[in-house]
């Protein structure tokens, strides 16, 4: 089992910055990638950024140039950068972590963080 704390959400104005953080505890070997989805009322929850052990990162168009992953192996913490915030990127912000144990892929998700963004 994995477990994930988040933190860092809140309420900003357009223009602003936030820092989303997550730290994974638990049988946190073999972590492949970790990330942010983000989900809104009514829509299916997005997948923001993503970075891999390696520090490769897949982000959504929608934040590219305004969002940056960062990710710290030893500490097992993933953070997320968000400058330029727009009154778009309001939802509630989860972060993830994929791993494999024993041949099988296995997703865990933190309970999310929600980020305000007003105009």
């Amino acid at each position: 089992q994995v477990q994930l704390v988040e933190s860092g959400g809140g309420l900003v104005q357009a223009g602003g910055s936030l820092r989303l953080a997550c730290a994974a505890s638990g049988s946190v070997t073999s972590i492949n990638t970790m990330g942010w989805y983000r989900q809104t009322p009514g829509k299916q929850r997005e997948l923001v950024a993503a970075i891999t052990d390696g520090g490769s990162t897949n982000y959504a168009d929608s934040v590219k140039g305004r969002f940056t992953a960062s990710r710290d192996n030893a500490k097992n913490t993933v953070s997320l950068q968000m400058n330029s915030l727009k009154p778009e990127d309001t939802a509630v912000y989860y972060c993830y972590v994929n791993l494999w144990v024993s041949g099988l892929n296995y997703w865990y998700w933190g309970k999310g963080t929600l980020v305000t963004v007003s105009s």
